[in-house]
């Protein structure tokens, strides 16, 4: 009897790739998830600093571009740019950047940090559309569903929509900043392949400051001690090193996963202004605040499975 040898396929190989992109995958969401801490907080800044909120937005650059600049120095990791034409798109992301920061702490200012936060957190919306449209990605009704979803949590939160009155101005601001957001996102993911993400963060942050200064510094901001140290804490901590985290998760995961995830943004900081500021949230807040929650550790674990 002729014995037949059956050839077995080896699965290591297999295996330990889909164990690197889970791993991959899980690093991207803990990166998020952390940026999204350190976000959620910085908008008390917005409070603690009674500066223009453009002034505050060029203190952030002010300390974070010096910051990156010496990590990258450090880490002997390229500064220049590959093609000059690259200069000119993150000159284009710095700009929309600016408005972006500009726009969340007039909305801050303008209302409260609750209403800043949540407003702001409508980008999930706009990200769902741009995505498709810029990055030629598949459109899937689930992402919509998701993103309604998620705006019905903020729709709980802030209960005033009338537009007689300053929260609704701020409230405003706060969707301006989350439109932004969305559009920067979604190019972050364009572009961002290409470059190391504390490169991404570094021109963008300096293109900021190009477009800031020249209106800033006219208007003459007054800075004592304090307000210097809020600054630099703000620039190092919650803009470097966020900025650098929440665009190197998006390496990792889907632009939508991350928009979502970022919706933890206003629990985290409403959370921060009850221990620190002393505004208690009411029942709508609460409820608001568990639908986003739960929307962003949902689309966690869908993005962890696949």
């Amino acid at each position: 009897m002729k014995n037949t040898e059956i050839e077995v396929t080896p699965v290591e190989p297999v295996e330990a790739a889909a164990a690197d992109r889970s791993s991959s995958n899980k690093r991207g969401l803990l990166e998020a998830h952390f940026a999204v801490l350190l976000f959620g907080l910085a908008g008390l800044f917005g409070k603690w600093l009674t500066l223009h909120p453009m002034a505050i937005s060029l203190g952030r650059v002010s300390f974070a571009v010096p910051f990156l600049l010496a990590v990258m120095g450090i880490r002997r990791e390229r500064i220049r740019l590959k093609q000059r034409r690259d200069y000119v798109v993150f000159l284009m992301l710095g700009v929309v950047l600016a408005v972006h920061w500009t726009a969340f702490f007039m909305a801050i200012q303008l209302s409260t940090v609750a209403v800043g936060l949540l407003t702001f957190s409508t980008f999930p919306v706009f990200v769902t559309f741009l995505e498709p449209w810029l990055l030629k990605s598949a459109f899937r009704m689930q992402d919509v569903v998701v993103a309604l979803i998620t705006m019905l949590g903020v729709s709980l939160v802030v209960p005033d929509f009338s537009l007689s009155n300053q929260v609704t101005l701020g409230a405003l601001w706060g969707v301006l900043s989350g439109l932004t957001f969305a559009l920067l996102s979604v190019l972050n993911k364009k572009y961002v392949a290409e470059y190391p993400s504390r490169q991404v963060s570094l021109y963008q942050f300096a293109a900021a400051a190009l477009v800031l200064a020249p209106v800033v510094i006219p208007l003459k901001p007054v800075l004592d001690f304090p307000a210097l140290m809020l600054l630099a804490i703000l620039g190092i901590i919650f803009t470097g090193i966020a900025h650098t985290l929440f665009i190197s998760s998006m390496k990792r995961i889907k632009a939508q996963t991350a928009s979502v995830i970022a919706s933890l943004e206003p629990v985290y900081g409403i959370l921060a202004t009850v221990v620190l500021l002393g505004e208690v949230p009411g029942l709508r807040e609460i409820m608001g605040g568990a639908v986003i929650l739960s929307m962003a550790y949902w689309v966690s674990r869908r993005d962890l499975a696949a």
